[in-house]
């Protein structure tokens, strides 16, 4: 994580943020895991108003790395101090909708990453196992 040279009140405002955020909503459906899950708008949802109302914006963009796609997610306060993280997905294969994807994945995890929300569910349970999550 890269920041600017002080930090003192972008922490303090994120602090504030952090105390009001709500929990993102589990509204999107997982057919192979048979789970729900809070997909990128309820993160957004969940956080938008408590950022916003401490002087905090969220910017992301995206970007080719050598190993997939990239995000670069920057959480900028009113006095201009700022913190920056990139986060990389895999691309399974390289057409519009993998790539996508794979952005609107690093875009929600590092949302989630940065601000420090924890969604009520993580559709990333068994990722990479080929298992399904066993019932909780």
């Amino acid at each position: 994580m890269e920041h600017s040279e002080k930090i003192d009140e972008l922490g303090a405002a994120l602090s504030k943020a952090q105390g009001i955020l709500e929990a993102a909503k589990k509204d999107s459906n997982n057919p192979f895991f048979k789970s729900k899950y809070a997909d990128l708008a309820s993160v957004w949802e969940s956080c938008r108003a408590a950022l916003s109302s401490n002087g905090l914006s969220i910017v992301r963009s995206p970007e080719e790395s050598d190993s997939g796609i990239a995000v670069v997610t920057m959480m900028l306060h009113s006095s201009g101090q700022w913190i920056r993280s990139r986060y990389t997905m895999p691309v399974s294969k390289v057409d519009a909708q993998a790539v996508g994807s794979a952005i609107t994945y690093a875009r929600r995890y590092a949302l989630s990453s940065i601000v420090g929300i924890a969604p009520e569910d993580d559709d990333g349970n068994g990722a990479g196992s080929g298992e399904k999550p066993s019932a909780k």
